[in-house]
């Protein structure tokens, strides 16, 4: 018996939506649940090659939590190209100006980096604070 795999055009075109509170949580914990609901692999016809994954609102970014030295001991670094430009931030600089980044990149750091990423990515909403303008969706609250 062979495994049935799904065609691009058997793809169910209705994707769910997931509500995770980062409130108390780690990055890690939130961002492994929202990977692997972006990804599909929660669900049973999940395939590799196909961007079957549902969408992530994360609501309270601002409110996580880390463990140990990392809000002080932890570095961030992204570089324009040019030379000498490595710009190094912390988690706590991050904190004050962007809260919601810290979250964006430990998802995109373990989502697969093939052609589906940005997909997946663009179905991962962040917010600080408890409301969000994605009630028409009907969000599921999920569990971390």
């Amino acid at each position: 018996m062979k495994t049935p795999l799904p065609k691009v055009s058997e793809i169910p075109q209705n994707a769910k939506w997931f509500v995770i509170d980062a409130n108390g949580k780690t990055p890690g914990k939130v961002a492994t649940e929202a990977a692997r609901r972006l990804s599909g692999k929660h669900r049973a016809d999940f395939t590799p090659h196909l961007d079957l994954g549902d969408g992530v609102i994360i609501v309270n970014a601002e409110k996580i939590r880390f463990t140990g030295k990392k809000l002080t001991d932890k570095i961030y670094y992204r570089h324009s190209g040019y030379r000498g430009n490595l710009k190094e931030v912390t988690p706590k600089e991050l904190l004050v100006k962007k809260p919601e980044r810290i979250l964006e990149l430990a998802v995109r750091g373990m989502l697969p980096k093939n052609r589906l990423r940005d997909g997946r990515l663009q179905r991962l909403k962040i917010f600080t604070g408890e409301q969000h303008p994605h009630e028409a969706q009907k969000p599921i609250e999920l569990k971390v």
